[in-house]
């Protein structure tokens, strides 16, 4: 019972460190290029420019940070760059000079100090748990904690009453971070440090040797990481196109707090669910069901018209409640197989993760250049939108989702762990 205790209280030790990890994301993803844009002055393509090269390089690096992972302690590299990623933001949020070089130096310092903190916590993963079940619940740890740090760096402010000054929210959410992310950081490395197993249990192989290991052990794994690029795509690509939806299909722009907290919310309640059905089945087959439900919901997005509040309250619930799923099992799946490299005498989990958080990048930026490439080929235009731009956006929104998530269910059901 007392070693229940103990590994109950790991694993929720574990995912808390996902709160400031969330909080992270809104202003470097959601407010950062507006408020370079608005209030710094900088013309709109080259912010998009700047941002898109330090996010590029950034993702080329992912393998090589996963390989430093595999050498070096995993709680070390966290706390480190927990601080750096502190003076990246900061700067980038209160510049001192009013120019693209100083952009592209603390974007990129930030972004490269954010893969430093993700890479090791996901590794660790696989090297904190002894077993595929004790992966499932650290990931599902770890992924609720990340929505529910989502959803308190949305509603804060909302709660503060400056939700609509893009500025005051960046510094609000810059000061909370700058409080939250040492103290959860510093409890995390105290509590867990010890967890973590030596590098010398395993052979510690140099990054071409890393790959070719991966490849010829695991041959069924390119299935994975496509299926896993696939229902990222499928995933980013209503992320990226959720305020236009919300805005210019259904006409409730006002609502549309309400619909992102539902949607989370949805996601919260359901993790239990999605734990216990992994558990009696498989994780292949459970997310394999998630994707099944997410399409079928989204199945019924064309059809919605102006106004359509209740209707798509429902899809949100829905889509919600597979987040979870979405979210925790692939990376489970993932340590599951970092577990077998070290069974063979070859630990290769940092690169494996590496390579898994170049995905997930490569996948959004991938959404965001098919979104605006194919509404520029409709003359999108804000000020009067067009039928062609209105159906681009239903069909990028929920159909070529669906698509991507049927290619990706198709792919999952032919892998194999073996």
């Amino acid at each position: 019972m007392n070693n229940k205790t103990n590994k109950s209280k790991e694993i929720f030790l574990y995912g808390i460190l996902g709160v400031p990890i969330a909080f992270l994301g809104f202003p470097l993803y959601i407010y950062l290029p507006t408020f370079y844009v608005e209030y710094i002055g900088l013309n709109i393509g080259v912010v998009g420019l700047v941002l898109l090269i330090a996010r590029l390089i950034d993702m080329i690096l992912d393998p090589f940070i996963g390989r430093i992972t595999d050498k070096y302690n995993n709680f070390n590299l966290i706390l480190i760059f927990s601080f750096i990623i502190l003076i990246g933001l900061y700067f980038l949020i209160k510049p001192i000079y009013f120019s693209t070089i100083w952009l592209f130096s603390f974007s990129l310092l930030t972004y490269i100090s954010y893969s430093f903190i993700m890479i090791p916590y996901l590794t660790l993963n696989s090297k904190l748990s002894t077993n595929s079940t004790d992966n499932t619940k650290l990931a599902f740890s770890r992924e609720i904690f990340i929505i529910i740090g989502v959803l308190t760096a949305l509603i804060i402010p909302y709660i503060f009453l400056i939700s609509q000054d893009s500025k005051k929210s960046l510094e609000l959410l810059l000061n909370t971070i700058l409080i939250i992310f040492p103290i959860f950081s510093l409890i995390f490395y105290f509590k867990l440090k010890d967890k973590e197993k030596k590098k010398n249990e395993s052979k510690q192989e140099n990054f071409l040797k890393s790959i070719n290991i991966f490849f010829i052990n695991f041959p069924h794994h390119k299935k994975l990481f496509i299926a896993f690029l696939l229902n990222n795509l499928a995933n980013a690509l209503p992320a990226t196109l959720f305020l236009f939806f919300v805005k210019y299909i259904l006409n409730l722009e006002e609502k549309t707090g309400i619909f992102l907290i539902v949607y989370f919310f949805s996601a919260i309640i359901t993790f239990p669910l999605w734990i216990k059905l992994s558990l009696n089945f498989s994780k292949k087959t459970t997310w394999i069901l998630s994707m099944t439900i997410a399409s079928v919901a989204f199945a019924f997005v064309p059809f919605l018209n102006h106004f359509d509040f209740s209707y798509f309250i429902i899809i949100c619930i829905l889509t919600g409640m597979c987040l979870g799923a979405d979210m925790a099992l692939p990376s489970s799946i993932q340590a599951d197989v970092a577990q077998k490299s070290k069974k063979n005498n070859n630990d290769i989990s940092g690169v494996l993760f590496g390579f898994w958080a170049m995905i997930t990048k490569f996948s959004l930026a991938l959404a965001v250049a098919i979104s605006f490439i194919s509404l520029e080929f409709t003359s999108f235009d804000t000020e009067n939108v067009n039928e062609s731009s209105l159906l681009a956006i239903v069909i990028l929104y929920s159909i070529l989702p669906i698509i991507f998530k049927a290619l990706s269910i198709i792919l999952l059901s032919k892998y194999k762990l073996t």
